[in-house]
């Protein structure tokens, strides 16, 4: 299963790459990670873009997970191919990028229509869109009893 995390919210500014989370940001990115592991995903690898808010989400959200982060450079923007990316890494990967790239890939790998959140989490397996989650609701589970 490929798993999709838009990265979290950022702060505005100039140069792009080096845009940090802002402190939603940050809280919204180790909520990801929580969510992820109540679901009881044992993610594999997480690569993510390079560019610092994408990277920033990927390191919060994968503290919660135990998995080492990875940059590729594929994910800093524009199309590319995540069963690619995801190649010889194992059975579940989570990749963490940008927008449109996302929901363009998505679209590309499952016929499905959507845009997602910043922040928002999706999962395909073998071409079908399995999960997709809005930030608000990595929240809720994130923060659930039991």
């Amino acid at each position: 299963m490929i798993w999709l995390l838009r990265h979290a919210e950022a702060k505005e500014g100039t140069p792009d790459a080096e845009r940090k989370l802002t402190k939603k940001g940050e809280g919204q990115s180790r909520a990801a990670g929580a969510a992820i592991g109540r679901l009881g995903v044992r993610l594999d690898a997480c690569v993510s873009s390079p560019k610092v808010r994408a990277l920033d989400t990927a390191r919060l959200a994968c503290a919660h997970l135990g998995v080492e982060v990875t940059t590729d450079e594929r994910l800093a923007g524009g199309p590319f191919d995540p069963r690619e990316v995801a190649a010889g890494l194992g059975d579940q990967v989570m990749l963490v990028g940008h927008e449109p790239d996302f929901s363009m890939a998505l679209h590309r790998m499952t016929g499905a229509q959507v845009r997602m959140k910043k922040a928002g989490l999706a999962a395909v397996d073998r071409g079908e869109l399995k999960v997709l989650l809005r930030p608000t609701d990595l929240q809720a589970l994130a923060t659930a009893e039991g």
